[in-house]
């Protein structure tokens, strides 16, 4: 790195790496050759490179310190390998004319960054109200010379007399350069002292300026009498629960501390002697109450209150239950717990807004319900247990029909609720081709259809079977000719329109009521027309249905009921 200090050009090396120094003069027209000194501390030079512009030749000084070290390029930069502490000092640049000579110094500063601190000849233990030896901090290899402070816990230690004692050094390597420092420290502990980690940072100069660099912390054995005793819960949490395993931790806070204790556990009027530790397996709710320890000659105690928190559901019926569409069931959830609890509900893996309620069952209501609790301030306290709702009913029939655009052919759908799954049969009585196979929607909440597609030549009656285990259904719907238009009836709405239709009840009976009134009157004024006309047509408008052929089907529905 160069830079320009008090106007002279300064080149900061690190020790062993190539020191570049680029020429700070501008080449002028005319140049012989360029040279390169160094300057004695007496102020002699020292010529070490020279390189010829018109021969084009290079050629290195017999110095015995740069044998082998020098590269001088084109542009007179001068290049030296390996920086030495002994390459501080002060080069200049010559560029020779026939008519001048121009000089321009440079100042090479080598640096060298020590080793990390170190902590030798560490105590073993350290005993209060007595100054001893700690240890020495050692940091070697540095150039310039760097400074060693100590620290504990993060904070300078300062000397005070018969309590801190900080002895500093510093040594030269006579061939190297390179300095190693070491600073001794003496202290006198207390009994805070435990645990304190004591470091060492050294301060050095780099390129770019002040750095520093700490030792591995260390921590020494203080030894002091006992004073208090403690006892502590581990885990170290306020909230244990059922099942867990409780390990209750007594300590004296001498060095070395205490080996042997005794316990005090509720309902036992002894001690229990014991080591440092006391565990305690599977608790349950009992064993809440309040915990002792002391030392063996009763001399300290401390004491602690442990709750055992606990959490009880009862899910009233529970497992596998099957019941009838329509009938009621009573669903109870009851928590007894140490604390508040949340409860929620799921079903089908999906969280209820509300508990569940039966009091008229429905193939909707089916389903894996989970009564689940929880006690949020006690982690993994949860309970949790599963109804599996099974809704059965027999096979429930409904079939509509109706006259396909293409007045080609009709088509017939058997609407089936039931649980399990009734399976649908179709038979065919008359002459009429099926025009496709049957097909069936997606069975939910308990209900489907199947649906086929037939071209009548004649009067048909087509009948519909659905069966599951509970029973068999039969219903039968008689089927114009395809010459015939069919009333088309409205199939049913799906559950999800629930909603909609109770919205939309006051519209849609006001609807049917004007509908009504209208078909009566058209009634009428086609019954006129056929009594007068003696003939009954054989067709009707695709609106009003054909009168004989409903005639003929309620004729056949009567005599299939008798």
């Amino acid at each position: 790195m160069t830079v320009v200090a008090l106007g002279l050009y300064t080149v900061n090396a690190i020790y062993g790496d190539t020191i570049t120094m680029p020429c700070p003069l501008e080449v002028p027209e005319g140049l012989m050759f360029g040279k390169w000194k160094y300057e004695m501390p007496n102020g002699s030079p020292v010529f070490i490179a020279f390189r010829s512009s018109t021969k084009k030749n290079v050629q290195y000084d017999d110095v015995p310190d740069y044998k082998d070290r020098l590269s001088l390029s084109e542009n007179y930069t001068l290049s030296i390998k390996n920086a030495r502490i002994s390459d501080e000092k002060r080069f200049v640049c010559m560029l020779v004319t026939e008519d001048d000579v121009s000089e321009e110094p440079t100042i090479v500063k080598v640096f060298k960054q020590p080793s990390q601190p170190e902590i030798l000849h560490q105590a073993n233990l350290l005993e209060t109200e007595k100054l001893q030896m700690l240890g020495e901090c050692v940091s070697r290899d540095s150039y310039p010379e760097g400074n060693v402070t100590w620290y504990k816990n993060g904070r300078a230690l300062q000397h005070v007399d018969d309590v801190v004692v900080i002895n500093p050094q510093k040594i030269v390597d006579a061939t190297t350069g390179l300095f190693t420092m070491t600073s001794s420290l003496e202290y006198m502990p207390t009994k805070e002292d435990v645990n304190a980690k004591f470091s060492c940072i050294v301060t050095y100069y780099g390129p770019s300026g002040q750095k520093t660099m700490q030792s591995e912390p260390v921590v020494f054995d203080v030894h002091y009498p006992t004073e208090k005793v403690t006892i502590r819960v581990l885990p170290q949490s306020s909230t244990i629960k059922e099942g867990d395993n409780i390990t209750l931790k007594c300590s004296g806070n001498g060095n070395p501390p205490p080996q042997e204790f005794l316990f005090y556990i509720p309902g036992e009027t002894e001690g229990i002697r014991s080591s440092d530790t006391y565990i305690m397996t599977d608790v349950r709710r009992n064993a809440t109450g309040e915990y002792k320890c002391s030392l063996t000659d009763k001399s300290m105690m401390d004491s602690t209150t442990i709750t055992v928190h606990y959490l009880d559901l009862q899910l009233t019926p529970s497992g596998e239950v099957t019941k009838q569409i329509g009938e009621a069931l009573p669903v109870s959830c009851t928590i007894s717990s140490s604390r508040n609890a949340t409860v929620f509900w799921i079903k089908d893996n999906t969280r209820m807004q509300t508990s569940p309620s039966f009091s008229s069952l429905q193939y909707q209501d089916a389903g894996n319900y989970v009564c689940e609790t929880a006690l949020q301030e006690v982690e993994g306290l949860r309970k949790r247990q599963t109804l599996k709702l099974i809704v059965e009913g027999k096979p429930q029939i409904k079939m509509t029909k109706k006259t396909n655009t293409n007045k080609m052919s009709k088509t017939i759908i058997c609407h089936v609720e039931g649980f399990p799954k009734p399976a649908v049969q179709w038979t065919v009585t008359g002459s009429g081709s099926i025009l496709n196979k049957t097909e069936e929607t997606k069975y939910v909440n308990g209900k489907f259809s199947s649906k086929i597609v037939i071209a009548p030549e004649e009067n048909v009656t087509l009948t519909c079977i659905a069966e599951n285990e509970l029973e068999r259904t039969v219903t039968s719907m008689n089927v114009s000719a395809i010459s015939i238009p069919e009333y088309d009836e409205p199939e049913e709405r799906g559950d999800d329109n629930s909603e909609k239709v109770n919205d939309q009840a006051k519209l849609i009976v006001g609807i049917v009521v004007g509908l009504l009134l209208v078909a009566l009157i058209a009634g009428v004024v086609y019954w006129l027309y056929v009594k007068k006309s003696k003939t009954a047509s054989k067709h009707v408008d695709k609106d009003l249905g054909n009168i004989e052929e409903n005639k003929k089907l309620e004729e056949n529905n009567h005599k299939s009921e008798t």
